[in-house]
């Protein structure tokens, strides 16, 4: 997958996040791979910054290091300042471009 340069520096940021995460808990990557149904060398390349690892696995991943909260809350719309000020305003049922 040939991501933008944004694109492969944030999930860098994110997958050491994680990994600093598993090692707080003090989870192997095994342990982890185990729980999250998915191989090691899959956690391996999460952890090491590969953004085409599946969505379902990062949330996984996510749910086994008990962070799916902040996940949730960090692309809220809601939980923006610019959000809050929108929210009551009816929102359109689809974007068109």
């Amino acid at each position: 997958m040939n991501a933008p340069a944004r694109t492969r520096m944030a999930a860098k940021s994110i997958g050491e996040s994680l990994q600093s995460w598993r090692k707080l808990y003090g989870i192997s990557s095994q342990e982890l791979a185990d729980r999250a149904g998915v191989s090691r060398a899959t956690v391996s390349r999460l952890e090491n910054g590969d953004p085409s690892v599946s969505l379902a696995t990062f949330l996984n991943v996510c749910g086994i290091l008990q962070i799916e909260g902040r996940l949730i809350d960090a692309v809220d719309p809601y939980e923006t300042e610019y959000g809050r000020i929108r929210a009551d305003e009816e929102l359109p049922k689809r974007v068109r471009r």
